[in-house]
Formats: C-alpha cells, structure tokens, sequence
C-alpha cells in the first residue's frame, strides 16, 4: 500500500489573504464566489509540504498503466511493467482490480486523466493548471509508455525535472481549486453552463491530485490520506 514520505515544511502564508486572492480570481474567471463562512483550507500557523517526487512519480506511472490499460493495454503487460518498475506495493487495490481483471467502473478510471494532469503540474511536466483549459492532449507522451520495450521506470524518473512546485505556490492553487470544485458543482446543482472547456467532473479530479499531494499540518489536520481515501465532500 502507498507510504506518506514528505519533503520539508515551510509555514503557509496567511489563509485569509490567499482567499480574498482566490475570491477575486474566481471573479476575474466568471464562476460564483463561495458564501463567507464556506471552509479556509488551513489555519494561521500550519505548515505545508508536498509529498515527496518519488512518490509524485510513483502515483503518475501507475495512473499512466491504470489508463493505458482502460485504452487497451494488455493487461499481462501492465501487470509485469508495473512488476519489474517495483510499483505494485503502491497500485491501490481498486487500481489493481481494473488492471489485472477489468474489474471496476471504467467511465471512473477515465475521470482520472484530469488528476493525472495535475500530477504533471505538480512534477513539472506541464507548464500550468489553468482551470479554463482542458488538459494537455500530450499528456500520455511525457509518461513511461509501458508499450514501448525498454522503456523503463527509473529511466524516465531521470528525466523529470529536479525542481519541484513550490509547496507555498501548490497550496494556493489548491485554495483556488478547492472553491472552483464548489463553484462548479453549485452552477451543475442550478443547471448552469460551466464558464469554459473543462467539466465539474475535470475540476474536481484535478483538485483530488492538490489534496494528496499538498499536506498541511496543524492542529486541525489529520494524517495525509492515501489516494483513495482523499475527502472530496468538502
């Protein structure tokens, strides 16, 4: 099962001016503004880190095979590529259950390109996570294709970028994200268009990859929580 190792702490700037940040973008972007009292992120005080890069990378390869195998990778050769990457212990048991035996809801596993996208923001691979855009439709190509012989998983980890985000700067955009998934859910619940090319259901993906990866610690934290077990509901 995934392990949480986490790189360095550095303090959170304050929540309340990176929200009136947040409320003026959402703004600028056309989407309603949450109510006053709806939830800060984190409080003055906490301290943020990302999760480290090589689990970045670890959770971006496997939902690279997970979705290869939705688009018709054999699953024998997902199951040994994620063998021989010495990935399986991180594969969740929903994961493993659609690759090894096409078990699960497929129209779910296809959500997860969105989160994936924000995995390669995170790790440098894509420049932004423009919520007004749609993801990179290069995204599979700057990922171990499991297809191509030789093409192995500590080789491809050579090739991401060293310098990861900014803790400070992931933080924010989750902030940013957090109120765009409420936005966009509240125009779906009033049958509203959404402001542009990308989904509720893409918003809220995108989001899910912020929340594993961005860890805030405080008082009012609880432990990071493995992938599948990110709180969306909020």
């Amino acid at each position: 099962m995934e392990r949480a190792v986490l790189d360095r702490a550095v303090d959170v700037p304050d929540p309340v001016t990176v929200r009136m940040g947040t409320v003026e973008e959402l703004r600028r972007l056309g989407v309603r503004v949450p109510p006053p009292q709806y939830p800060l992120v984190w409080d003055p005080g906490d301290t943020v880190r990302l999760r480290r890069r090589g689990d970045l990378a670890a959770r971006a390869a496997i939902l690279g095979v997970l979705l290869a195998t939705h688009d018709g990778l054999p699953r024998r050769q997902a199951m040994r590529w994620l063998r021989d990457a010495r990935l399986l212990e991180r594969v969740t048991p929903r994961e493993w259950r659609f690759i090894a035996g096409g078990v699960g809801d497929a129209a779910l596993i296809d959500l997860e390109r969105d989160a994936l996208h924000g995995l390669a923001w995170l790790l440098g691979l894509v420049d932004d996570l423009d919520p007004r855009l749609p993801r990179s439709p290069y995204l599979a190509g700057l990922l171990p294709d499991p297809r191509t012989p030789g093409e192995e998983y500590p080789a491809w980890r050579a090739t991401v970028p060293r310098d990861g985000r900014d803790p400070v700067e992931a933080a924010v955009l989750l902030d940013l994200y957090y109120c765009l998934d409420w936005a966009y859910q509240e125009a779906d619940r009033r049958r509203e268009d959404p402001p542009g090319a990308v989904p509720p259901v893409a918003i809220g993906a995108r989001r899910w990859a912020l929340e594993w990866a961005v860890v805030l610690t405080g008082r009012y934290h609880e432990d990071p929580a493995g992938w599948e077990d990110v709180d969306l509901s909020v």
